[in-house]
């Protein structure tokens, strides 16, 4: 096997997917695992190692990697200082539950910092299970207990986690065949995807209509929908797609959420920790959140760990009322230390901000292809929506998309509707050599999809 060389910046990869080493192990998976496993049914690759941003498999070959564990490795994989971190820690304590340690003490107050400032005299925080899942659940529980309320409004597109209670504030119809009695009081609203205007607008004329569906059936006393608990909103809807919500639309929802006192809770599992360009995407948009939910990213590599930061007037729970075994991962606390250490030092955030533009400017030239219909995102949050042809429609040519990429050396998700969306998440602390590098593979792949299905329409 091919020893992984982290020097070289260039993938090495076959057109053959996967090798016969891989095989043996994915033969094994499909054999033995659950059918809801996923990302090797589109991603067939076994992995041997890992380091930065780039994967060998079991046969030698390498990949540059634009999925990052699902945006959880911040700074790509086994970067040195967490994992000597985390190597320290090791032997002082693994599993904490909720007593207080140096690790966590320090911990909560560097993320606590990272808020804007004048958030921070006003917060608390909560340990949740070590998923987004959790900390969603947690943050819907609280703001039920605090404002004795039951509905919870939540937008289309939405993905709020696999769990009973996340799993209803999720959109996707797909997750939830043949499940009944999901949690009650969901309302689902439009979200603003100018592509594809929920309401058939475009914002040129548009007058923030998708907000105004929801301000009018809050404020209608005829609009059948009680005064919610809770708005829960994702700044850039990840899973649905890379949509980034338009400024206007996240202000008329945050200011009504203020002036009918609505807890507005803000999803970042998927946004925060940098990979929008700012610790929270929520500061971009200049609002004032009553709980952010993180998780994923939280870590820098990985390691599982959830929480919610809340205002204080929210926090009406009784000891015990939300608890779980896994809060008190303090090897993820000290990797969490270490990454902030590695942000803060390389500047990683205009980092971000400044890598992001690069990316969204050359995938917006790829956009001049007839095969994508739109190019969008925020900082490190990437996506290309492909379009269909006469033949082809827009999903199976996402897919066609993904395994040209993959078969030139480069791991990209799908999602979105229909899984039509080709989505990027690369590591915060990528080079320009390595985002020129995979936009290279994305433009050969796209020309050779191009051949492939004008030669397939000649027929």
């Amino acid at each position: 096997m091919q020893t992984l060389d982290t020097t070289s910046p260039k993938p090495v990869v076959d057109l053959a997917q996967p090798g016969p080493n891989g095989r043996v192990l994915l033969d094994s998976q499909a054999a033995t695992e659950s059918n809801a496993r996923t990302y090797p049914r589109r991603i067939p690759v076994a992995i041997a190692e890992a380091s930065g941003s780039y994967i060998t498999d079991l046969d030698g070959r390498r990949y540059i990697d634009f999925l990052s564990g699902a945006g959880v490795l911040a700074l790509g994989h086994n970067h040195p200082e967490l994992v000597a971190a985390v190597t320290e820690q090791l032997p002082k304590l693994t599993h904490g539950l909720d007593f207080p340690t140096p690790v966590r003490d320090e911990f909560k107050r560097r993320q606590i910092a990272m808020l804007p400032e004048h958030m921070r005299d006003d917060v608390k925080m909560h340990f949740c299970g070590p998923t987004g899942s959790d900390a969603v659940e947690a943050a819907i529980k609280l703001c039920k207990k605090a404002t004795g309320r039951g509905q919870v409004v939540v937008f289309q597109g939405a993905y709020h986690g696999s769990t009973q209670g996340a799993m209803s504030l999720t959109s996707e119809h797909a997750p939830k065949t043949g499940l009944q009695n999901l949690l009650p009081g969901i309302h689902f609203t439009p979200y603003s995807y100018c592509h594809r205007c929920p309401i058939s607008l475009a914002p040129g004329t548009c007058n923030t209509n998708c907000a105004e569906v929801l301000v009018n059936t809050l404020t209608d006393t005829h609009g059948g929908v009680q005064l919610p608990a809770a708005i829960i909103m994702e700044l850039v809807q990840g899973e649905g797609g890379a949509i980034p919500a338009r400024r206007e639309f996240v202000h008329r929802v945050a200011d009504t959420a203020r002036e009918l006192g609505i807890p507005l809770i803000v999803d970042e599992v998927q946004t925060g920790c940098g990979r929008t360009g700012t610790w929270f995407a929520f500061e971009q948009y200049d609002i004032t959140p009553d709980v952010v939910v993180a998780s994923k990213g939280l870590s820098g590599m990985g390691l599982p760990v959830a929480a919610i930061l809340y205002r204080k007037h929210l926090d009406t729970w009784s000891p015990g009322s939300h608890i779980g075994t896994f809060r008190g991962n303090n090897l993820a606390f000290a990797s969490a230390n270490a990454f902030l250490d590695v942000v803060e030092r390389e500047e990683l955030l205009p980092h971000v901000r400044v890598i992001g533009e690069h990316l969204l400017g050359e995938l917006k030239r790829l956009g001049d292809s007839p095969l994508v219909s739109d190019v969008r995102g925020l900082g490190l949050m990437l996506g290309m929506e492909m379009a269909g042809t006469a033949t082809v429609d827009a999903t199976k040519v996402a897919a066609r998309f993904q395994q040209e990429a993959l078969s030139r050396g480069l791991i990209v998700e799908l999602g979105g509707r229909g899984d039509s969306v080709v989505r990027l998440l690369p590591a915060l602390n990528i080079t320009h050599e390595i985002a020129d590098d995979a936009v290279a593979i994305l433009r050969d792949s796209l020309a050779a999809l191009e051949a492939e299905l004008a030669a397939e329409a000649g027929r």
